[in-house]
């Protein structure tokens, strides 16, 4: 029994999360979306791709619901009004605090119903599936829990709402508030009222304090502290992973195919994830992505890596049919693990090396790397010189289109530019001198092959004529500078031929599923920063106002949007595009100084 269709809401969802687990949750306050016991388990909710797997409240003459986050935290708060003036108010938040001198994050959510006004007459909608919607798993009941267990999956609902009206999905009226915990097959050590009040007064003080400690521009603070937070529960701290979003299978556009497992670690994303929040003074990620990043160095020993790793350094991320769930919208296939694992993909040399480079140089950190870290990265780079010219797959990941892309060569580069900066702190003047060449040898390269004289611009592919917005990139990361002329009349090509409204698309080429028919949120920002860089600030700032308005009522975006319509497609949240929305925060603002 539900208020609404699985499907009406779209991507109207919520993020509750911790580090270790994430949920989406819809307006009316079911959840849509959990995976446990990580971010890239098996769902045990799955509505949001159709299945038959929620957790969530019905009540009876609903008329009015709204949904806000608790100021400056991932505490999601959902009000129900029905008609005869009854208000419940449902708190959804994950545990996440200090404790014993570590951060207790468990695979556990809460679920707190607080009765407002008069008495809501409701009924839980609960029903768990297991093998990617192939089973539903049998509650066995408890005292005052619900035990689900199948072969991958087992957890315990902890609560002190009647358990047989909750089992059975009966109607009642909610006299008094209750509270859910879902949590590992443990009994709780005290009442499940009383653990969850605590938590909740230690999880918001987190989140507090944590916000209080951003460095955040003057301008759009809610907007960027809610990105900040957003990207913070994408990280899987046991290892310093950052996923890509929080979902799989979200297609691009309505019936496109293009429908990807987004729940692991792509290099890219990730360098793209720690730098914003560097630039927030966020350190801690970056500490946990630097031990992630050194060990998939490690185990390459300065032969291939891969462009995205399990969240765990899992190599194998075979890309599998879930066959059993009709997927978003029932427009499937819902696909599970990601072919890109596969791809050759040579832009992930620069984004090691620029991911961690600030690491030698920022004194905040407990620990800097110094010469051994340093020579672990040189192989990096000169897997970065061997491949800066080779054809790959490209930012865009094309399974059957193989160029040498401009975009990867650049950031060949960078990895070996940044490699001489390092060494130049460090002291190591013949390893500084080595690397300089070393860029400057690619940098001569990209000039002469991917500079278009007929199109005025840097194309997508070396001796190509087609246009790519990742090339946009190229004077946030110090390749050319944003006066020159090259950059601003390849600025002004793509705005002619890849901009839509408001919107960019990442090219308009036909790939292996055909022609684009969305933007990809994060390359208009990406235009927006290079708007501002090239002096058009008043119309950047224009633009950015613009794409914020399509996020969604809690100020999160997914990978693409509809240019005519404004509805959000692709996985959800999006970290590409949480990312833009600080650095054009941070790039368009009016200074601290120049407001007080």
């Amino acid at each position: 029994m539900t208020n609404t269709t699985r499907q009406e809401q779209g991507l109207d969802l919520g993020i509750v999360g911790n580090g270790t687990v994430a949920g989406l949750i819809d307006r009316r306050g079911a959840y849509r979306w959990l995976c446990l016991p990580r971010l890239d388990g098996e769902p045990v909710f799955n509505s949001l791709m159709n299945g038959g797997g929620t957790f969530g409240v019905w009540m009876e003459n609903l008329e009015k619901h709204s949904q806000t986050y608790e100021k400056n935290t991932a505490i999601l708060r959902t009000r129900l009004e029905a008609k005869d003036g009854s208000i419940l108010e449902i708190v959804d938040f994950s545990p996440r605090f200090d404790k014993n001198g570590r951060t207790f994050r468990p695979a556990a959510i809460v679920r707190q119903f607080h009765v407002i006004a008069g008495e809501p007459k409701i009924a839980i909608t609960l029903s768990v599936e297991a093998e990617w919607g192939k089973t539903k798993i049998k509650p066995k009941r408890g005292v005052n829990h619900i035990r689900y267990e199948s072969e991958d999956t087992r957890f315990r609902i902890t609560t002190d709402a009647p358990v047989s009206y909750v089992m059975n999905g009966t109607q009642f009226l909610l006299d008094n508030d209750v509270t859910f915990i879902l949590n590992t097959d443990e009994a709780l050590a005290d009442s499940v009222h009383a653990v969850a009040d605590d938590w909740y007064r230690r999880t918001a003080s987190y989140w507090y304090r944590w916000s209080r400690s951003l460095a955040i521009p003057i301008e759009w603070q809610d907007a960027v502290i809610r990105a900040a937070i957003t990207l913070k529960l994408c990280v899987f701290e046991e290892t310093g992973g950052i996923v890509a979003a929080l979902t799989t299978s979200i297609p691009e556009h309505s019936g496109s195919q293009r429908n990807w497992d987004y729940r692991y670690c792509w290099i890219r994303d990730a360098y793209f994830s720690v730098t914003a929040l560097n630039r927030l003074s966020e350190m801690e990620t970056l500490e946990h992505y630097m031990r992630w990043v050194r060990n998939i160095v490690s185990h390459s020993k300065g032969g291939h890596i891969q462009p995205v790793y399990g969240i765990s350094l899992e190599e194998n991320i075979t890309e599998t049919i879930a066959e059993a769930l009709p997927g978003y919208g029932d427009m499937g296939p819902v696909r599970v693990g990601n072919q890109a694992a596969e791809h050759i993909q040579h832009d992930v040399y620069g984004q090691i090396v620029l991911g961690v480079a600030q690491s030698f140089f920022d004194k905040r950190l407990l620990n800097n790397p110094g010469l051994a870290e340093f020579k672990a990265l040189e192989p990096v780079g000169e897997r970065a010189y061997a491949m800066h010219d080779q054809p790959d797959a490209g930012i865009w990941e094309f399974r059957t289109i193989a160029q040498v892309h401009t975009s990867s060569a650049i950031m060949c580069w960078a990895a070996c530019d940044r490699l001489s900066r390092i060494a130049a702190h460090l002291g190591q003047t013949d390893r500084e001198t080595y690397w300089e060449e070393r860029a400057g040898l690619i940098h001569q390269k990209i000039l002469a092959e991917a500079w278009n004289e007929e199109r005025n611009a840097f194309t997508a592919a070396f001796g190509g004529e087609a246009l790519d917005a990742s090339v946009l990139l190229m004077a946030e990361i110090g390749f050319l500078t944003a006066q020159d002329p090259r950059y601003v009349s390849t600025v002004e090509a793509i705005e002619a031929e890849l901009r839509e409204g408001d919107h960019i698309y990442r090219y308009k080429v036909e790939d292996d599923f055909g022609r684009p028919q969305t933007a990809f949120t994060a390359c208009t920002f990406w235009y927006i920063d290079a708007l501002s860089r090239i002096g058009r600030k008043d119309e950047a700032r224009r633009l950015f106002e613009n794409i914020l308005s399509t996020r969604n009522h809690l100020g999160l975006l997914s990978e693409d949007v509809d240019t005519e319509t404004g509805e959000l497609w692709g996985n959800f949240p999006q970290t590409y595009c949480m990312v833009g929305i600080i650095n054009s925060a941070a790039l368009l603002s009016r200074k601290w100084t120049e407001t007080i």
